[in-house]
């Protein structure tokens, strides 16, 4: 799977790349990017068994919109997920095997200035996975441009809560503020808090679920070309989180890099 996978990010590369100058006229931005990283945290759960991943996508904005494509490649097999399906009691069947894309999410966004203090996102995202399924998640947002940058953002699970009868909310909370180190790196640091009303995939309880502290240095290596190393940690807010959703404390550390057009 990871081969198609890489396969398909550089296809969108050329793809979004050549079409640029034919959709000159409708000011087509975007940016195609790859990372590795030690973990694939999702709000605060560990879904790669502590193994390193290959992450990846592009982005193709205009007037507004935004399609994106992402997806995540399991770099090496994990014992996380291993059952006996046998009853021999030897495990043998595993749902994270090495160079296989677990997950690849489809995003429409909408993004528009209300003011030139409030901005506001409206989007869906398409998650599918590596075993039986799919769902789709609404979420709307608003950011305000001043100081800290702090935004708020309400995410419904339309799809997978709406079959297991949950209210299939989650909201976020961050800030973030970004240091001009020199004329071609940059520190940005960023906070996040968020709070979970049975959303499915967490755990079925309504409370605080987890915050994230953040730190990413930015190096430009050209106009349009950049590269990221991130480093990010995660905890608990509540007990129900740590009870209910398993959330323990997890950092993440990867390196990406990116190009923007």
């Amino acid at each position: 799977m990871k081969k198609w996978s890489v396969l398909l990010i550089a296809v969108l590369v050329f793809a979004a790349t050549t079409m640029v100058p034919a959709a000159q006229a409708v000011e087509v931005e975007g940016d195609v990017y790859v990372g590795v990283y030690d973990k694939y945290l999702w709000r605060g759960i560990n879904l790669s068994g502590s193994q390193p991943v290959l992450q990846g996508g592009v982005d193709l904005s205009a007037k507004g919109f935004t399609v994106s494509y992402w997806t995540n490649v399991q770099l090496s097999h994990s014992s996380q997920g291993d059952i006996d399906t046998d009853g021999d009691g030897i495990n043998d069947t595993s749902v994270l095997d090495g160079d296989e894309a677990t997950e690849t999410d489809i995003i429409l966004d909408y993004s528009f200035d209300v003011n030139d203090l409030l901005s506001v996102s409206i989007g869906d995202i398409y998650y599918t996975f590596n075993v039986p399924g799919s769902t789709h998640e609404l979420y709307l947002g608003a950011s305000l441009n001043t100081l800290l940058a702090p935004s708020f953002t309400v995410y419904y699970d339309w799809d997978a809560a709406n079959e297991a009868d949950l209210d299939g909310l989650f909201y976020t909370a961050a800030i973030e503020h970004g240091f001009e180190l020199s004329d071609s790196l940059g520190l940005t640091l960023g906070a996040l808090a968020s709070y979970n009303q049975e959303s499915p995939f967490l755990g079925d309880y309504s409370d605080f679920h987890n915050y994230e502290l953040s730190a990413s240095l930015d190096y430009a290596l050209s106009d349009n070309l950049g590269l990221s190393a991130s480093f990010l940690y995660s905890d608990a807010l509540s007990d129900d989180a740590e009870d209910i959703g398993a959330i323990e404390d997890e950092t993440v550390a990867g390196l990406s890099i990116a190009f923007n057009f």
